[in-house]
């Protein structure tokens, strides 16, 4: 009976269901619709889950199973809009059954922005801070790696698909590199770029706790970070295959918008795109 009142609105035209709504439509109490609730793990109806799927017709991740050979497979990114924050008072200490404490508020001292390329083989990284994110920005970065990988080797970069990375000028740049290959993350799907991963890792551990009273002390400590992770070179294991990505979207989609048979694309077969 609940599971056919979540699949309708509710009568008075209310966005979303209460367990109180609910039990005078079933004519159950507040307190038996919440348990039902949780015991058939129905969730919460007030609270939304947001998705974008994307409609792109192909996905790079054969680059990560089946390296080419002669070549290098590097991830970029940028994490624009990096805070250099100074908390107004220090940090509480973790203790026992509580939490580190954080002030809510804060001095900014400006921002910076990190270019990154990340060598999915040998997990080698470039970092380059630059003060603006903008197409003359990425394309200064990308003269950097065309010359720190050996000539020889063809170069395959998967980046997003955002505007500084498509703009004419970079394209143009890229023209007259034939060795330089680019692979375009699908729309909203730029969790595909290992690099993704690694700049959580940035926000996590060198970002996140910290406090800094200029730029230069956030790119300091960024710098030391990157220096010591460059030291291991811990490369990311790529678990997700093709196939399994696209079970998962035909999965949703016919949960949300018809069967995979009204989105043909998702019947192509993967292959890096370019």
């Amino acid at each position: 009976m609940i599971n056919r009142a979540l699949q309708i609105k509710p009568a008075d035209d209310s966005t979303q269901w209460s367990a109180r709504s609910l039990a005078a439509v079933t004519g159950n109490s507040k307190t038996t619709v919440h348990r039902w609730v949780q015991t058939f793990s129905a969730g919460q109806p007030h609270r939304q889950k947001s998705f974008n799927l994307s409609t792109d017709p192909f996905i790079i991740v054969g680059l990560y199973l089946n390296l080419p050979e002669n070549a290098v497979v590097i991830c970029v990114d940028e994490k624009t809009h990096i805070q250099a924050l100074d908390r107004t008072q220090p940090l509480l200490p973790m203790g026992l059954g509580y939490v580190e404490g954080v002030t809510h508020n804060y001095i900014r001292h400006g921002t910076t922005t990190l270019f990154t390329a990340l060598d999915v083989t040998t997990g080698a990284v470039i970092a380059e801070f630059k003060p603006r994110h903008r197409h003359q920005e990425f394309l200064s970065f990308l003269r950097r790696i065309d010359k720190e990988v050996r000539k020889e080797l063809d170069l395959h970069l998967i980046v997003d698909n955002y505007c500084t990375q498509t703009h004419a000028k970079v394209k143009a740049w890229l023209a007259q590199r034939p060795r330089i290959h680019v692979h375009y993350t699908p729309t909203y799907a730029s969790w595909l770029n290992q690099v993704e991963s690694w700049l959580g890792l940035i926000t996590q551990k060198a970002i996140r706790r910290g406090s800094f009273s200029s730029v230069k002390e956030l790119i300091s400590k960024i710098e030391l970070f990157v220096a010591a992770y460059d030291k291991s070179k811990v490369t990311f294991k790529w678990t997700a295959t093709a196939d399994s990505i696209l079970e998962e979207l035909q999965r949703v989609y016919s949960q949300n918008s018809g069967t995979a048979h009204e989105q043909p694309w998702l019947l192509a077969t993967p292959m890096a795109a370019g």
